[in-house]
């Protein structure tokens, strides 16, 4: 009898064997046409076969995203009245655990000294440069952060400041290039590249618009199925259908930043929250209440008055300026370091009024819509730069080896009606529509609504940044409360951290899968037991 079962037993997993086998073997088919996918007899149309979802990329933490109170939750005590509370809707999306630190950057500056030629090239390494003369003060010693705080191991884990808003999102830009270079790598299908030099470096934009330029990097490549495929038995280079490589690292848009600072998430009873953050912690003190660490310091910042660290042999803090990350509890999304220690830049240009002004899903200031810059075309081709691309201003925006670009036209978009130019930074507050000179003829570039340089420094260049720093005192570590400076002017309690869109699914496969069986348990509930 016990002969006969197992033999039963075995035969069954046989057949389930075999049956997977022919089910995963079977090439998968188009709904639509009938075609296979992945078959070189019928044309050779790939896709991605392993693709699940997204993957985390290095140093990030998921974030689901969703609708929030975005404003300020206290006393406008300064009556700026530029965060007005309202509901809106973020995007899942990525956000780093912890701020850049100083050994983060001093990797990036490593790699631009190495690539670009100093001799030939010395501004592209000098406009990397963080300004270490943030430090100083005209009534305050302050000479060895000066001369220590970027480059010694004690700050090596230690947010780096000094950092202007154009030089965070270059660094954004260098990390997006090294962490894809590293997936191709990693897949197999792109050599280690160590002597990159100048324009001859790897870079996403270039190697999905003009991968066969770098077919000379491929290992063995993708499982090619097109039967005219120039790139023969080698395999073919990844492209974005495959999935493999990750969406370009940015810094956080205001209301991303706001949402993962609030970590509104412990405080939610299903769909809806009970209780909001006044920081991103729940209550209203600045004090752990765990038994263990009772009484600690939930953030580095300002007291009062000359109390930046508390009293010696019971300093309450730990620090007097900035401090390593990762040293005070996460909130409850696991990230470090949203209230205090440093401030940090978001993506946003500032205006006041934008809490009345901007859509209420992914809310945002400051678009400019650029293209490919077609006059470098050479036989339908856009060539890499050679030399640097520069803005009016004379800075750089465009190293060698990246595509050119240039903001689109009216007059390509005529057709369109959703937008029709490049620059909406001043859309709806600042532009000619919106100021007392709409019915008037003003010249291009005279003085609207904000006068700037001469009656406010609210302009086209004057970033948003968000959270309180060691400098600050409590009333800026909300989340809600705002502020802003020029994009290219840095500080000594001002850092960053680095955000990714969030592709697909809203949640992540495993979640997915959890809240689709509670969904599906409550159905029955609700059928059998009316």
């Amino acid at each position: 009898m016990k002969k006969t079962t197992l033999t039963k037993v075995s035969f069954l997993a046989l057949a389930v064997g075999m049956t997977m086998c022919f089910t995963s073997c079977k090439k998968t088919k188009s709904n639509t046409t009938g075609w296979n996918y992945n078959d070189k007899d019928n044309g050779g149309f790939s896709i991605a076969k392993k693709f699940k979802e997204q993957q985390t990329g290095p140093g990030l933490v998921f974030i689901e995203g969703g609708t929030f109170t975005m404003g300020t939750v206290e006393e406008d005590f300064y009556k700026d009245w530029n965060n007005q509370p309202r509901q809106v809707t973020v995007n899942s999306f990525y956000i780093d655990e912890n701020e850049v630190t100083n050994v983060d950057y001093l990797a990036y500056l490593y790699w631009i000294r190495r690539v670009f030629d100093y001799d030939y090239y010395p501004e592209i390494y000098t406009s990397a440069l963080p300004d270490t003369l943030v430090w100083r003060d005209e009534l305050s010693y302050n000479e060895t952060m000066v001369e220590n705080y970027l480059r010694y191991p004690a700050y090596r884990y230690y947010p780096v400041v000094g950092v202007s808003w154009i030089q965070a999102m270059k660094f954004c830009a260098w990390r997006s290039d090294r962490v894809n270079e590293q997936i191709l790598i990693d897949e197999g299908v792109f050599n280690d590249f160590p002597d990159q030099q100048d324009a001859d470096h790897f870079n996403t934009e270039v190697y999905l618009f003009k991968s066969g330029e770098y077919t000379q990097q491929n290992k063995k490549g993708l499982k090619d199925n097109d039967p005219n495929s120039p790139y023969g038995k080698e395999g073919r280079p990844v492209n974005k259908t495959d999935g493999i490589m990750l969406p370009k690292y940015r810094l956080p848009t205001e209301a991303e930043w706001e949402y993962a600072a609030y970590g509104n998430s412990g405080s939610r009873l299903y769909n809806r929250t009970v209780e909001g953050n006044k920081y991103a912690w729940a209550g209203n003190s600045m004090r752990n209440p765990d038994k263990k660490e009772r009484g600690d310091m939930l953030a580095n910042y300002k007291r009062g008055r000359g109390d930046y660290a508390g009293v010696g042999g019971w300093l309450n803090d730990q620090a007097a300026y900035t401090m390593q990350v990762k040293f005070y509890p996460p909130n409850n999304y696991g990230l470090y370091d949203m209230a205090g220690n440093v401030a940090e830049w978001v993506l946003d240009v500032y205006r006041p009024m934008t809490s009345e002004d901007a859509t209420d899903m992914n809310p945002f200031r400051g678009n400019q819509f650029m293209v490919f810059d077609e006059n470098y075309q050479d036989m339908g081709a856009l060539e890499v730069l050679q030399e640097p691309q520069y803005n009016t201003d004379s800075s750089i925006s465009r190293l060698p080896g990246e595509l050119p670009t240039r903001p689109v036209t009216e007059e390509e978009n005529l057709n369109r009606r959703n937008y029709n130019k490049s620059d909406y930074r001043d859309f709806k507050d600042g532009d000619k529509e919106s100021s007392i000179y709409y019915d008037q003829e003003v010249d291009e570039g005279e003085p609207m609504m904000y006068d700037y340089g001469q009656t406010t420094l609210i302009g086209n260049s004057s970033r948003v940044y968000k959270g309180g720093s060691w400098r600050d005192r409590a009333y800026w570590l909300s989340p809600g409360t705002r502020r802003h400076l020029e994009e290219d002017q840095a500080t000594d309690f001002i850092g960053f951290r680095c955000a990714m869109d969030r592709l697909g699914f809203q949640t992540p496969d495993d979640k997915r899968k959890k809240n689709q069986k509670e969904i599906k348990r409550d159905k029955f509930k609700r059928y059998y037991y009316k």
